[in-house]
């Protein structure tokens, strides 16, 4: 039997922090009311399909997402620390000015070595497919995380410094027997700019 696992990529709603373009990390920042409005678009789009298990990162704001898509799904909600945001050391808290004036090489302190981080998030995906052999998945990352995956997977076509993951976006990878492919990235046709949408 071909083994083939889906899963739906989200990054989670937007945050105070996102507005004014500060940066989180794992800073344990939750989300605003337009970010609790975005996971709920999100839960009524994937509702249209069965999903087997929501698997979330421990931080504040994909977790709130996490529950918030539930409340459609009504699923198992399992936390991994694989899918913890990068450590962005000092530079968390930060707006980009400030970044880019006081580390113009980019080279933070105590920030999270990207080789680390990168294989943290790739064991993740692999201890997922392994433990829900032939599921549909609906996992809650964020912005860096995402990029790492989709990096990996294009071999750097996208992903990392490439792609600009939008809060509550929609990633799509499947496993078959010739290993993880990207479906489709960065989906925001669920989220609608009409304010009158009435939640399901």
């Amino acid at each position: 039997m071909i083994n083939i696992s889906t899963i739906s990529i989200v990054r989670h709603g937007e945050t105070d922090w996102n507005i004014i373009g500060k940066l989180q990390g794992q800073t344990d920042i939750p989300l605003n009311q337009h970010g609790m409005e975005q996971a709920m678009y999100c839960g009524n789009f994937l509702k249209t399909e069965k999903w087997d298990v929501i698997i979330t990162s421990p931080l504040k704001r994909a977790k709130q997402t996490a529950e918030i898509i539930n409340k459609c799904l009504n699923l198992p909600i399992v936390e991994m620390e694989e899918f913890v945001e990068r450590g962005f050391g000092i530079a968390e808290g930060m707006e980009q000015e400030e970044r880019l004036e006081r580390f113009p090489t980019g080279i933070i302190p105590d920030q999270e070595e990207m080789n680390s981080f990168e294989n943290r998030v790739v064991t993740g995906i692999e201890k997922v497919r392994q433990r829900y052999f032939q599921q549909k998945i609906v996992l809650i990352a964020h912005g860096a995380v995402i990029n790492a995956l989709l990096a990996n997977l294009s071999n750097g076509e996208i992903g990392t410094g490439k792609t600009e993951i939008v809060n509550a976006s929609i990633s799509n990878i499947q496993y078959n027997e010739t290993g993880w492919k990207i479906k489709e990235y960065n989906i925001i046709s669920h989220l609608p700019l009409d304010e009158d949408f009435q939640f399901a």
